[in-house]
């Protein structure tokens, strides 16, 4: 499972508002693991305002660490 400080590093420098593809892409590049790619993946908006937004997505796919 994902951890929110590893999604935190997989979208550093992310420019909001986004598209999940382009986090997605963004998250790849950051050197992201099969688990925060795949919860990306499944986060149910297919665009973000802010790093919040993808954060209330990803609840109950993340870790506590």
């Amino acid at each position: 499972m994902a951890s929110v400080t590893s999604v935190q590093k997989a979208l550093k420098g992310a420019d909001y508002p986004t598209s999940k593809d382009d986090l997605i892409s963004l998250a790849e590049r950051n050197g992201a693991d099969d688990d925060v790619l795949d919860a990306l993946r499944n986060a149910g908006d297919s665009a973000f305002d802010g790093p919040d937004q993808v954060m209330a997505a990803l609840k109950g796919r993340l870790g506590n660490s």
